[in-house]
C-alpha cells in the first residue's frame, strides 16, 4: 500500500493540505493539466462543487475516478 503524501494549498483565503495516495495525485495532475489550470485552481473549483458532507481528500479521490472512467468510456 501506498504512503499518503500530504499536499498544502490555499483554498477561499484559508491554508489546508490534503493527504492523498500518490496515485491519485498523479490523476489529479494530469486533469489539471488536461483542463490548461493550475492545480490549485482544480481543486479549489473541486472544493467549491462538493457536496457539503463530503470530505476534500474524499472529492479529490472521486474527481480522479471519474475522469479515469470517463477516459476508459471514451476510449473503449
Amino acid at each position: 500500500m501506498s504512503d499518503l503524501v500530504k499536499r498544502s494549498l490555499s483554498l477561499s483565503g484559508h491554508r489546508t493540505s490534503v493527504a492523498l495516495e500518490p496515485e491519485f495525485w498523479t490523476v489529479l495532475d494530469m486533469i489539471a493539466m488536461t483542463r490548461q489550470q493550475s492545480f490549485a485552481s482544480l481543486v479549489a473549483s473541486l472544493d467549491a462543487t462538493r457536496p457539503p458532507a463530503r470530505p476534500l481528500a474524499s472529492a479529490l479521490r472521486v474527481a480522479a475516478l471519474l475522469h479515469l472512467q470517463k477516459r476508459i468510456e471514451t476510449s473503449g
